[in-house]
Formats: C-alpha cells, sequence, structure tokens
C-alpha cells in the first residue's frame, strides 16, 4: 500500500495527542517575538487549529488484537459507536475479505512490537443515510506498538481520511499558486498589521525578496499622511470583516521620484472556524489608467465646454453680448478670469479693423468675468477698466498675438493672483476681430497644449458670431436705408381722403435682434381725383426681403400709373413677381427641386397686398386682395367691420385670378389697412389681435394721427417682432359744387357747347386766368373724340386741389401722341394738350375710355402757358 504523508491537525479527542494540540495553541495566542513558557503549553485549545482541518480519529488494540478504546472521531469516521466497536478485531471489521489475511500478518507483527503506516482500504456497515450496502473509505493508518500495565503487547492506531487529506493538499497548491503566480501584488498581513508573506509580483515593484518583506509595516512603503490612512483602513477591516474594493492609494516607487497610483482590495482573512487571522491585500499599478482616465475626464470636459458654447454663444446678434456669452461658458468651468477685447474700428462699423499689421490699433474692453470676488484683472499690461479703449505695446504677448493670429502664453506677475494668462487672437474668416484673455489663479492647474488648442476653438467661435453680428448690423442699417427711402416720405397727401400712417420697425432687444421686413405702403395719386391705397408685406426678413419690397412697390406704382383696374394690377403684379424670382414662387421653387443641392440656397419669397382704388367724386372705393387681411370700415355711428373681401392667392404663386370688391364710402367713413405684424405674436393668435384691433377703432371722428396712437397702445401687447405698417384713411368727398358732369350728343356743334360748359363753370368756380387754355383744349379733346371715338361724348370737370376736366366716349382706342410734320395740316392736338396741361393721359373704362388732362390752380406763384404762344411754337 502505498504512503500518503499525513497532515496535522486539531482533535477533541483525548487520545489523538492532547499535548501536542495544547503545544500549538500556545504557539497560536504568543505574539510575535514573545518566548514561549511552559505554562502556555497546558492551555485548552480554541476553535480554529489545524486539527479541526484534519479530523485526526484514533482506537487502541489490546493484546489479543480487539479494539479496546474508540475515540469520538473514529465513531464519524467509521460510523460505528463505540459500544459496538469495543471489542470488535479490525481485520474483521473494516478489511476487505480478500485482504484480510494480509491485515491479520501485519496485525501479528505491530502487535509483535513494530510501527506500520500505510493506506488501508475500509468498508463502512449499512446505515440508514448509506443506505443498504454501507460505503467504502481510504484511511491513512499509523499504528505504535504500545504495552499494557501488565506488559502486554498492545497497539494505538491514528487514523486520518485520506480524502480529507489530499482536499488540503489540494487547497494549499491553489493558494500556493495564486499566492505566487499572481500578476497582482499580493500581501497577507498579519493583526499586528505586519507583513507576514508577499508574493513575487510585489517584491519586485519595491525591491528584495519576498522574505526581506516580513514583518515591515505599511509606513516603509508610501508617504505619512497616505500610510496613517490606510493604517486606520486595515483597522477597520480586521475589526468589522468588512471588504475594501478599488481603494486608490498614491506613493513612489523605491529610487524614483514618479507618483505613482495603485488600486487596492483588502478583506479579513478567517481561520476554519471563523478566528480573524489577519488581512489579504491585493494590489494592481492603475498609474496609466489613472493618466487615461484623467485624459477621458478632460477630453468630455472640453466636449462639454464646446456644445455649451455652441448652445450659449451667437443666441443674439449684439457683439457686446456675443462677448459676454463668451465669458459666461469660460468662466468658472475653463478659467478663474477672462476679458474680451474688440477692435474699436469693428464696432465703430468699419469694413475692415485697421492696424491689424502690428496689433497696436485700439481695442475696447467690451466683457470681463470673474470666478474670484474683488480680482481685477491685469493680463497683460496696466488694468483697463470695462468699456475703455485702449492698445497694446508693440513687444507686448498681446500685441503678438493680434499681429500674428496665434495664441500666446503671458507669464505670471511675480506676488500675483495669476499664474497663468492665455491670450488667445479671436480669428474669424482669417481675419482678427479681437482678443480674449483667460487666466487661472494660484492654486489651479497651469494651462497646458490642450487648454490652448480648447481656447482657441472658443474663441474662434465666439469670433465667428461677433463677425456675424457685424455682418448682420451692416446688412441690418443698409436694408433699413432702402426700406425708409421706398416709404412715401411724411403723411400723402390725396384728393378726397385725410390719411395718416404709421411704420414701426419690429421690436429688438440684445438678445432678440429684428431683422428689417418686408412690409411697406403707398398712397399714389391717380387721374380723376381718384387715390390708389396699397399696402403689402413680403414674406421674409432682411436685406433681400427690403429689396423684393422695393421692386414689388416700384411695380405697383407702375401698374397704377397705367390707370388699370385693382385686380388687373394684382393679376399683372403676380406676373412681375414669378418672372422676377426675387419673391420666389411656384416656378422657382419647382427649379429648386429639381435641383437639391441649391434649394438649400434659395430663399423663397412669396407676398402679400391690398390694393383698392377711392374715387372722390363717388366715394366708391374697389378692393382687391392677393392673400392679405381684410381692411376695417368704420362708418359713422356704427361699430368698426372687417370688410368681406375674397383672399386670393400670394403674389407669387399665381394661376388664380383676383376678385374685385366695390364698397361705398359714406363721408366721414374711416378705412384701415395694415399688415399682420399688427395684430399677431407669439404669444397671442392672429384671431385674438384682428378682434382687438375692430375693438379699438371706436372713435373714428377723432384726429387720425390720434386713432393711430391709440390703435398702437391699445395693441401693445398683441404685436411682437415683425414690422407694422397702418395706413388709415378718412373719406371727405368731393362736394358736389366742384363737379361739372355733361353728355353730349355725336355732333360736331357739341365741340362749341363743351367750350360753352367749360367757361360757365370755371367763371363760377371764380377761375378765369384759366378759361382760355381749358377752352382749347377741351375743343381738341372733343373734336378727338367725335373723329376717332363712339357713342356719346361726356365731359366732366373736377375741382380740387387741381382742376381736371375729363372726356368720355364708347371707343377702345387710345389716343397715340406723334409728331406733327411741317406740312401737316393736323396732329397737333395732343402735343398741344401735353404743351398747356400739367399732366394728361388716357385710361380705359368699362365702356369705352376717358382722355384727361390736368391745370394748376392760379394762386399767383404758378406761370401760366400763354395758348397762343404754345400754339405758335408748334408751327
Amino acid at each position: 500500500m502505498s504512503e500518503i504523508p499525513a497532515k496535522a491537525t486539531e482533535s477533541k479527542d483525548p487520545l489523538d495527542g492532547a499535548r501536542a494540540e495544547a503545544a500549538d495553541d500556545a504557539v497560536a495566542r504568543v505574539r510575535p517575538g514573545e518566548p514561549l513558557s511552559g505554562d502556555a503549553m497546558w492551555q485548552s485549545s480554541p476553535p480554529g487549529s489545524i486539527y479541526d482541518y484534519i479530523k485526526v480519529a484514533s482506537f487502541s488494540i489490546g493484546p489479543d488484537g480487539l479494539v479496546e478504546q474508540w475515540s469520538l472521531r473514529a465513531e464519524q469516521l467509521f460510523g460505528i459507536p463505540a459500544e459496538h466497536a469495543v471489542g470488535m478485531d479490525p481485520i474483521e471489521a473494516f478489511i476487505d475479505p480478500d485482504l484480510r489475511a494480509q491485515g491479520q500478518r501485519k496485525m501479528a507483527e505491530i502487535l509483535d512490537g513494530r510501527e506500520w503506516t500505510g493506506v488501508v482500504p475500509f468498508r463502512v456497515p449499512p446505515s440508514a443515510a448509506d443506505g443498504e450496502c454501507g460505503r467504502e473509505g481510504l484511511a491513512e493508518v499509523y499504528v505504535m506498538p504500545t504495552r499494557t500495565e501488565e506488559g502486554e503487547k498492545a497497539a494505538v492506531c491514528i487514523v486520518v481520511d485520506v480524502r480529507t487529506l489530499r482536499s488540503i493538499e489540494t487547497d494549499l497548491a491553489a493558494s500556493q499558486a495564486i499566492f505566487g503566480q499572481s500578476p497582482f501584488g499580493f500581501v497577507l498581513i498579519d493583526p499586528d498589521l505586519r507583513v507576514r508573506r508577499v508574493n513575487y509580483r510585489f517584491a519586485s515593484l519595491f525591491g528584495g525578496s519576498p522574505d526581506d518583506h516580513r514583518g515591515k509595516g505599511v509606513h516603509d512603503y508610501l508617504p505619512r499622511p497616505e500610510a496613517e490612512r490606510v493604517t486606520a483602513t486595515l483597522r477597520r477591516v480586521l475589526e468589522t470583516g468588512d471588504s475594501i474594493t478599488d481603494m486608490h492609494v498614491t506613493g513612489f516607487l523605491p529610487g524614483s521620484d514618479e507618483r505613482r497610483h495603485w488600486s487596492i482590495n483588502l478583506y479579513r482573512v478567517r481561520s476554519g472556524s471563523g478566528r480573524p487571522i489577519g488581512i489579504a491585500w491585493l494590489g494592481t499599478d492603475i498609474t496609466a489608467r489613472r493618466a487615461a482616465a484623467r485624459e477621458a475626464a478632460a477630453a468630455r470636459r472640453n466636449l462639454a465646454l464646446l456644445n455649451e458654447a455652441g448652445a450659449r454663444i451667437g443666441n443674439s446678434l449684439d457683439l457686446e453680448t456675443t462677448a459676454r456669452e463668451l465669458l459666461d461658458v469660460v468662466v468658472p468651468g475653463f478659467c478663474d478670469l477672462a476679458t474680451v477685447d474688440l477692435y474699436q474700428g469693428l464696432l465703430a462699423g468699419d469694413e475692415t479693423p485697421p492696424g491689424l499689421a502690428d496689433g497696436s490699433a485700439e481695442l475696447r474692453r467690451v466683457a470681463f468675468a470673474s470666478a474670484v470676488s474683488d480680482a481685477p484683472f491685469t493680463g497683460s499690461g496696466d488694468p483697463v477698466e470695462l468699456g475703455a479703449v485702449h492698445h497694446y505695446p508693440f513687444n507686448s504677448p498681446c500685441a503678438d498675438a493680434l499681429r500674428t493670429a496665434r495664441p500666446q502664453y503671458i507669464p505670471a506677475e511675480e506676488g500675483g493672483l495669476v499664474q497663468s494668462t492665455l491670450a488667445v487672437p479671436m480669428v474669424a474668416h482669417d481675419t482678427v476681430v479681437g482678443l480674449a484673455q483667460f487666466s487661472r489663479t494660484k492654486g489651479s492647474e497651469p494651462f497646458g497644449d490642450r487648454d490652448r488648442d480648447l481656447a482657441v476653438e472658443l474663441a474662434a467661435r465666439a469670433a465667428v458670431c461677433i463677425d456675424n453680428a457685424r455682418l448682420y448690423r451692416r446688412e441690418h442699417e443698409r436694408a433699413l436705408i432702402l426700406q425708409r427711402s421706398l416709404l412715401p416720405p411724411g403723411d400723402p397727401v390725396a384728393s378726397g381722403l385725410d390719411i395718416a400712417c404709421r411704420y414701426l420697425p419690429g421690436n429688438s432687444s440684445a438678445d432678440r435682434p429684428s431683422e428689417v421686413g418686408g412690409d411697406w405702403f403707398d398712397v399714389i395719386e391717380l387721374p380723376g381725383h381718384r387715390t390708389a391705397l396699397v399696402v403689402g408685406d413680403v414674406m421674409g426678413r432682411g436685406l433681400r426681403a427690403a429689396v423684393a419690397m422695393g421692386e414689388l412697390r416700384s411695380a405697383v406704382r407702375t401698374l397704377a400709373l397705367l390707370d388699370l383696374e385693382p385686380a388687373e394690377v394684382l393679376s399683372a403684379l403676380d406676373e412681375i413677381a414669378r418672372g422676377l424670382g426675387a419673391p420666389g414662387g411656384v416656378q422657382q421653387a419647382t427649379r429648386a427641386a429639381r435641383r437639391p443641392r441649391e434649394a438649400d440656397l434659395l430663399e423663397v419669397y412669396l407676398a402679400t397686398c391690398v390694393y383698392a382704388v377711392y374715387d372722390s367724386v363717388t366715394r366708391r372705393c374697389t378692393f382687391a386682395n392677393a392673400g392679405h387681411l381684410p381692411p376695417v370700415l368704420v362708418e359713422p355711428g356704427e361699430d368698426a367691420l372687417m370688410l368681406d373681401v375674397p383672399p386670393g392667392m400670394p403674389l407669387g404663386v399665381g394661376g388664380e385670378p383676383f376678385e374685385e370688391v366695390e364698397v361705398e364710402l359714406p363721408e366721414g367713413a374711416l378705412l384701415a389697412l395694415y399688415t399682420d405684424g399688427l395684430v399677431e405674436s407669439r404669444d397671442h393668435p392672429l384671431d385674438e389681435g384682428l378682434q382687438a384691433f375692430v375693438g379699438a377703432l371706436t372713435d373714428p371722428s377723432a384726429p387720425l394721427e390720434d386713432v393711430c396712437d391709440h390703435v398702437l397702445n391699445t395693441l401693445d401687447t398683441h404685436h411682437g417682432e415683425d414690422d407694422i405698417a397702418l395706413l388709415m384713411a378718412r373719406v371727405q368727398g368731393l362736394p358736389a359744387d366742384s363737379v361739372g358732369d355733361w353728355t353730349l350728343p355725336r355732333e360736331p356743334r357739341s365741340v362749341g357747347r363743351a367750350r360753352e360748359y367749360a367757361r360757365g363753370q370755371l367763371l363760377s368756380w371764380d377761375l378765369e386766368p384759366l378759361v382760355d387754355t381749358t377752352e382749347l383744349l377741351v375743343s381738341e379733346l372733343v373734336t378727338n373724340a367725335l373723329r376717332y371715338g363712339e357713342g356719346d361724348i361726356r365731359l366732366r370737370l373736377l375741382l380740387d386741389r387741381t382742376l381736371v376736366c375729363e372726356v368720355w366716349d364708347s371707343g377702345l382706342v387710345q389716343p397715340r401722341r406723334r409728331r406733327a410734320r411741317d406740312t401737316d395740316e393736323g396732329g397737333r392736338g395732343l402735343q398741344l394738350v401735353g404743351l398747356l396741361s400739367a399732366a394728361w393721359g388716357s385710361r380705359r373704362t368699362p365702356r369705352g375710355k376717358t382722355v384727361w388732362f390736368e391745370l394748376p390752380l392760379p394762386d399767383g406763384k404758378n406761370d401760366m402757358v400763354d395758348p397762343a404762344e404754345a400754339l405758335l411754337s408748334l408751327f
């Protein structure tokens, strides 16, 4: 039988080496360096000794070869109680029948006084736990010869279960492999917080062999503050049994000044019975991981700053506000102190900031921020107050940064608060617009290369926003100049109308600037004491919207002077809008859809417009609408109401005809045309604003200027960022005694009658200086109507600010002015009309045409043309 070395452990059996057990327990109780005392050997064995693991059993054999004594551990191992075991033949009871003969010989040799050690298979009798067949085992047996009191030969047997021994062997081998081969630093610390054992990995880091570290303490490896912290943690783990995971420890390796970082795990080590016998320390070097973590944290911080900068910088189109937004981002997240200086020329509106060659141009400090209370910022040179205009010396780092467009480190002043400063030029589109300075106070980490790159990126973002604000301001000013140049100067004057108007640009602030819109209004005097009232709105903002508005306004004036009907004016205007492409329209949008890459660059503009023509003689007004808000009418003694004018499609869409609505306006009636900026805002829906506008027109008899002011004040909360155009007109029709109207038959003598009617009417109006000229021109127009026209002839004289003469007939052929040759007997009539009148023209009517001329009233200042001289000048 093979031999298996026995492993010692505690046994509570008095026959299983009581003295050895007591001695081992005494050694366990003695602290390192303390001598063993004789009395300590007889102290009782505590739980947790080695015998608890081995579970040694014992029994004795008498001279007759039968069991005389049977220990409790033997009962547990073999499953036989002492009352049954005593008196048994152990060979017969436990040994396999095939081996009994050999066992008997061995027993005889033992009883003959020989020691024997070996491995013996045994069989445990059947029991309820093991089933009917029992179980088999393997035991390592140590037999020692002895003698009885009578001197007879006997034996004492010590038995250990081989399975237990092998389990212990495996555990020890595994522990040794883990301890010795672990790539981590492994330290076993005793209850006195002294090193009991270290592995080779730990020894390779801190020098020497593993045995050289026995008896050392934490202070031998770590700096004093760190060692005290770790020592307190070790005591807590030993006392409470709570494990510590991923505890970070900082120290230095022998012979190195490089700071190292370790992550350690601590747990209490216990014996089999749970008695604390020390602390296990498992550590790994995380210096590289910490450095990578710092790099990642810095990258995340920088990315967060860039994200914040993208969200917070550039929300305003004001230069100073944008500079303050930059400092709100960087202080205190990036630095402790910061300033922004912008070129004074840039703030004054110059196209290109001067003085870039040497960086000495004047700058204005527009922003300052500090995370340190009462800390002035000096940066480079003397302190500069907020808002002050200054310049940097030629040889200063700041001037060098402006000159080279590269960031510069500024040395800290001795004894000062600031320890690190970066001067970063603010560059937008290869143009330096200013300088940002970022400073960190003492105690903060100095700026590094990564910080410099981040500062350049932040300054560049702010610079682009500042440059955009500069360009916006320039465009805004130009658009305002253009827009104001296109609006009627002052309050327009029209025949039969009292007119007041208001134009207000959209509300603006530093946080929400307003762009110039495309709102416009116009009052156009037409022949026959008629007036065209126009209000329009280009859908868009900025310079392009203002230009589009100017194009449409010019087109409206041109079309109005052709004396077309309102619906015809809008139809022609719609064609012009689509053809120009400035307002955008379906054709342009379709072309953009075919070219997707260009569609992003294309701004589509549409426009709305309401066009009305008022006749002061008939007091009738004809409306046509192109997608605009309805006009509002207030008749004397009545509530205001919105006129039911069919809203056509906006200009630029095309394809749909426009409808006309004719309304008779009583004397004193008030008509209001407006744009949506008056009644619409983010906080109020359009319907609510319209109702508020209608409700504000309560006193149409008040002076129009007061009515306009009352409306704007009442609707102050209902309009917002958009421009406002408001045009109000009160009806003051032409009195009946200021109109002369006659119908003449189609016969030659009507020419003479027309002269007589005209003479009599002018004399009744006390306009005798105009009689001769009027008679001559009326004679020419009536003669042309007889010669080239059709149907009856109508003569009408209108007296207002000027004298207007109109001759109507049913013919459709428009008169055409031509130059007569010297030998021609005719063809000079219209030339004479153009020479003697202030203005003349013709227009179509539903039943023919009207030819008219206008004469200024004599006021002592107008030089009247003598008809005779005019006639002579034609020949």
